[in-house]
């Protein structure tokens, strides 16, 4: 990758470290293995994947709430460990979650924050048929959620009607990863099968498919903006950490391709489609490499490098119309480590005080340019977009109205409190277990006779 530096805008930003006592400390997240970023943001929260005994839970923070976080409160319906969630990009009260109890579901966000634990979402997909890892709001229609799960499909959801309105087939591996290109019309997925698929949602059709990256580890891909082109992020054969940077008017190959290095940890990119700035960061690294895209030869240009002695185990960024503009803020990182959460500015230094129209184009706010039927009726808009001249405006609360049936709450459920009962819950699960495949071992007989003597009844 080409550490030539041209004359760039963007060429001093620079990030920079946050003091413990504004961080988000002494939380319990996650140590899941499956490869996720652990923390979002909007404008008003952030969320973070928590390990939690018996069950799955996450929490929702609001920004001012730093320093020390102990049994701080927790969405904690799911039954199994929390793998993704996503804010909903048009009420910042609304976040989805995703877990591998198959499950997806939706939940309110108090005003102000949580008060105590919330064990019943607004609603519960259960339609998977294996763990979910992956939750995406979708970015121009509202109430419009994509989910990847291990059963190697995507479901598209209207979570004002509680319903499931599209399945994408034809992975054949683990889905890595998912991104919606700037109207929300194609949607991009790295694959464990070591390739990038673009669908056409509405049709349930992949109308480019190409071979990704060959190496045996992980791989992801983001849109980037509005350029019709995708950046993913992935290992060669020899396990060199790799960038390509394809256009999606032919997949056939990279237009860019770049080895970074040969460490060991999953690149975790992110694409800011109103400056065109490639933030790189390694999981298990300190550092968080970033580029600026133009389209020529060169293609990507090194602009710096934020150095941390802490490894990242995950990596957020806040929405663009939440920064801090009057400081000259173009990107906020939320980096997760073992117990904490650090934001992370990157400012670009300027003496005036005066709104820096150059630094900050107009960019995607928070009204919706379609409705979920709309969308799923085959209409494509791009975002709204606005200024940001004024500063952060924050959203008033809208009020969600969903169709779906309230969640019933489970009956029975308790949480082995010592060894006995941990004992006795495993002995009950597996002698379930084994009536489980008794029984469908004698279903799947029946069927068999059936179909034997419904072939006699042809002949």
């Amino acid at each position: 990758m080409s550490k030539f530096v041209r004359a760039s805008k963007y060429r001093h930003a620079y990030g920079s470290n946050t003091k413990k006592d504004q961080c988000y400390d002494s939380l319990k997240i996650s140590r899941n293995a499956w490869d996720t970023n652990l923390v979002k943001a909007n404008p008003l929260f952030i969320s973070v994947n928590l390990e939690a005994g018996g069950g799955g839970a996450f929490a929702v923070i609001p920004h001012a709430t730093v320093g020390k976080l102990d049994n701080i409160p927790v969405f904690n319906g799911h039954s199994a460990a929390v793998l993704d969630t996503d804010f909903n990009p048009f009420n910042d009260h609304i976040i989805a979650s995703a877990a591998e109890d198959c499950k997806v579901m939706v939940w309110k966000i108090p005003e102000g924050g949580l008060t105590e634990n919330v064990s019943t979402p607004l609603i519960t997909f259960g339609q998977h048929g294996r763990k979910v890892g992956h939750v995406l709001f979708h970015p121009t229609a509202d109430n419009v959620l994509a989910s990847a799960s291990a059963d190697f499909t995507i479901k598209l959801w209207d979570i004002s009607k509680g319903a499931e309105k599209i399945e994408l087939t034809g992975h054949g591996e683990i889905i890595q990863s998912i991104t919606w290109n700037y109207d929300g019309s194609l949607l991009a997925t790295a694959c464990k099968d070591k390739k990038i698929r673009v669908y056409d949602v509405r049709t349930n059709k992949v109308v480019q498919e190409t071979n990704g990256h060959q190496g045996v580890k992980g791989s992801r891909v983001v849109w980037m903006g509005n350029s019709g082109k995708l950046t993913s992020t992935g290992f060669s054969r020899s396990s060199d950490r790799q960038v390509f940077v394809w256009d999606t008017a032919n997949l056939a190959e990279p237009i860019k391709q770049e080895n970074i290095d040969t460490a060991s940890g999953m690149l975790m990119p992110y694409f800011d489609g109103d400056t065109n700035i490639l933030f790189l960061a390694g999981k298990g690294d300190g550092n968080i490499r970033y580029y600026e895209w133009a389209d020529d030869e060169k293609g990507l240009y090194y602009l710096s490098e934020y150095k941390s002695a802490d490894p990242q185990r995950g990596l957020g960024f806040l929405p663009k119309r939440a920064l801090n503009v009057a400081e000259c803020e173009v990107a906020r990182a939320y980096k997760v480590h073992t117990t904490m959460v650090e934001p992370i500015p990157f400012k670009v230094p300027r003496k005036s005080d005066q709104f820096q129209a150059d630094l900050f184009p107009e960019t995607p706010g928070a009204e919706p340019s379609l409705t979920a039927d709309e969308f799923f009726a085959g209409k494509t808009a791009p975002p709204k977009l606005i200024s940001l001249e004024h500063g952060f405006q924050p959203i008033a609360i809208k009020e969600f109205v969903t169709s779906a049936p309230a969640p019933a709450p489970e009956q029975g459920i308790r949480t082995p409190q010592n060894e006995r009962e941990y004992h006795e819950a495993y002995n009950h699960l597996r002698r379930e277990n084994e009536e489980l495949k008794n029984s469908l071992a004698s279903k799947e007989a029946r069927i068999r006779q059936l179909e034997a003597q419904l072939s006699g009844l042809k002949v």
